[in-house]
């Protein structure tokens, strides 16, 4: 049996970002014989051309707020103009809307949630999203995110089912590394470790500039930080207190991130708390980079410590410091992880498996309502 799904989603990010979950509503159209609509705003927005493509219809439309007449209606509007078994709301405007909107709607609306972390049963504003009666299922892109849904009070468990966003190894086969000397004066001989992240306390930088510093001077490495805001004073006095004062570039925000990982030695992400499944470790993976990650929630099934990648306990400096020394030291071990790391990833997450994923989710929340009548 086939299904009609109305998705609202905000697809105004870079064409990375939005495809894993592009591709889930093209493999549902291929796959599974769906009907899909999505409600996102056109201008600015990427993965239009490919959705469309593949059989997606495109709606160029978003809420502008959570509570707005005009917002609750726009989605009312198309949900009585067109049947759908399934309303998926994706971000926190669409949410709030979507919910007000599919009062007295006899389909099945579902949530989703990306990240761990800020979601609390005595906070007002999660009755009006994630916790509120209307919403029949909430779609978490990792079993760490399940787990902080799970623990809540006044919450059924039965409602959170974690479906990955998977990538295709095909996104991966044609990117072409950078030249890094070129592009930042990084000289060939030295071990490019590249960091990509947006700055926020999640990210984990206080503990890296922390390890820096610890580090001795024959590593023969270089830091490449890409993403906003990483050049902050507090990493920029720690590496100007350490060997590398010299040898670190940011780069601030690059559309060409993955032609730039593909270049680097290692990918490294020191994350503390709050990844949900990070699209970047995955892209280094995926590319073959060996790679160092935390062992916090969301990173959980990424990989197999010394077999796969450097997992490290996070909120750690000095395993921190000793990961670093170790891959940037030992060139067996960097050859070992990216081949293994890139299998592992591409035998668990793969586009096509999470397209199934969220299918079964899909008709779990379809058999569990009607079971329930």
């Amino acid at each position: 049996m086939s299904y009609s799904l109305l998705v609202v989603s905000d697809y105004r990010d870079s064409h990375n970002a939005v495809r894993p979950e592009g591709q889930w509503f093209i493999g549902l159209v291929k796959d599974f014989g769906y009907r899909v609509t999505v409600m996102t705003r056109v201008e600015g927005a990427s993965y239009i051309e490919e959705l469309e493509a593949g059989g997606v219809r495109i709606i160029d439309w978003h809420p502008e707020s959570k509570f707005g007449a005009e917002d609750r209606d726009g989605i009312r509007a198309e949900l009585d103009a067109n049947h759908y078994d399934l309303l998926h709301l994706f971000n926190n405007k669409s949410i709030v809307a979507g919910i007000r909107a599919a009062k007295g709607w006899p389909g099945k609306v579902l949530t989703y949630r990306g990240y761990t972390g800020n979601v609390h049963w005595w906070d007002p504003s999660a009755w009006f999203q994630h916790f509120n009666a209307r919403v029949d299922g909430v779609i978490c892109v990792s079993q760490a995110v399940k787990d902080s849904f799970d623990g809540q009070p006044f919450f059924d468990d039965n409602k959170t089912i974690v479906v990955g966003k998977g990538h295709d190894p095909a996104w991966y086969a044609g990117v072409k590394p950078i030249n890094l000397e070129a592009e930042f004066d990084i000289p060939p001989e030295r071990k490019t470790i590249i960091i990509v992240a947006n700055a926020r306390r999640m990210k984990g930088m206080d503990y890296l500039g922390a390890a820096i510093r610890r580090l001795p001077p024959e590593l023969g490495i270089h830091f490449l930080f890409v993403g906003r805001g990483l050049e902050t004073p507090e990493l920029g006095s720690d590496l100007a207190d350490s060997y590398y004062a010299h040898e670190h570039t940011f780069a601030g925000f690059r559309s060409d991130v993955l032609n730039i990982l593909a270049a680097a030695d290692v990918s490294l992400l020191p994350s503390v708390k709050g990844e949900g499944l990070s699209k970047v470790l995955l892209e280094s993976m995926f590319l073959g980079r060996p790679t160092v990650m935390t062992d916090i929630g969301g990173n959980r099934g990424l990989g197999v410590d010394g077999e796969t990648a450097l997992i490290i306990p996070a909120r750690n400096e000095e395993a921190l410091q000793e990961a670093i020394e170790r891959i940037a030291s030992e060139p067996e071990l960097r050859r070992k992880l990216g081949p293994a790391g890139k299998a592992y990833i591409t035998e668990h997450f793969r586009a096509d498996k999470t397209v199934k994923d969220l299918h079964r989710a899909y008709e779990q929340v379809l058999g569990a309502a009607a079971g329930a009548k």
